[in-house]
């Protein structure tokens, strides 16, 4: 009875665990459509972002209820439980990243509109590739159970932070510049700080991973670059 009971639980899991996959896999599209869509100045291709998170919306309610059905027949305990716990969290995660995508997205369809702001489209689709880049090995991490990978991710939530400071400084010598680019940088802005958000969401999966293969969270606090809080006139 107990082999039987653990045999449809792992079915039950593989079957949850293919629609994770499915959801990053629709996320990471996202996340690099979202970008071309700003430096390719392509509205259809915004507009195929925006209504495309309907999709991963889907994927996370029916993530949801297959998890709640393996709990409620399964009742697993220990490492079963935590892997069960660890798919909800990591398609939480994805629904976010694909919202700040579909938010991206968003202010494409507005910036289309005025004139490029000098190199900050590439500067942004750049951010967001290293993101995705992250989000890639956090879901490989994930399939594998390799905590080195996703220790690796979370320590490169730094790169963003950096890319996103120095995207930070330059809107706004941009602006100091040229009272023109105050709009379209506005909107650039809020793009980084999306991306920026995606790549902590994805450090978060990173550390879901670690602690379902591990069973313990990171000690260490994560490494963290984002100085735009302490940013003043001055400087």
């Amino acid at each position: 009875m107990n082999e039987h009971i653990s045999s449809a639980y792992d079915r039950d899991l593989e079957g949850i665990t293919t629609l994770v996959m499915r959801m990053g896999g629709l996320v990471e599209d996202a996340i690099l459509n979202a970008a071309k869509s700003l430096v390719d100045r392509d509205v259809e291709l915004a507009e195929a972002v925006r209504t495309g998170d309907k999709a991963i919306d889907a994927l996370e309610m029916q993530i949801n209820e297959e998890a709640a059905r393996t709990i409620a027949l399964r009742a697993p305990v220990s490492k079963d439980l935590r892997s069960i716990l660890t798919v909800l969290r990591l398609a939480a995660s994805l629904e976010r990243i694909g919202d700040y995508s579909k938010n991206i997205a968003k202010r494409t369809s507005v910036l289309v509109e005025m004139s490029p702001v000098s190199g900050s489209d590439a500067a942004v689709r750049r951010m967001a590739r290293e993101v995705q880049a992250m989000l890639k090995d956090t879901l490989d991490a994930y399939i594998r159970g390799d905590a080195d990978l996703a220790e690796d991710v979370r320590q490169r939530d730094q790169e963003v932070d950096q890319m996103y400071n120095a995207l930070f400084r330059e809107f706004l010598t941009f602006m100091m510049e040229d009272p023109r680019n105050i709009t379209p940088c506005m909107h650039l802005h809020f793009m980084a700080k999306n991306i920026e958000r995606m790549g902590d969401l994805t450090t978060n999966m990173a550390e879901q991973v670690i602690y379902l293969v591990t069973g313990e969270m990171p000690e260490e606090a994560r490494p963290k670059r984002d100085k735009t809080s302490y940013v003043s006139e001055a400087s």
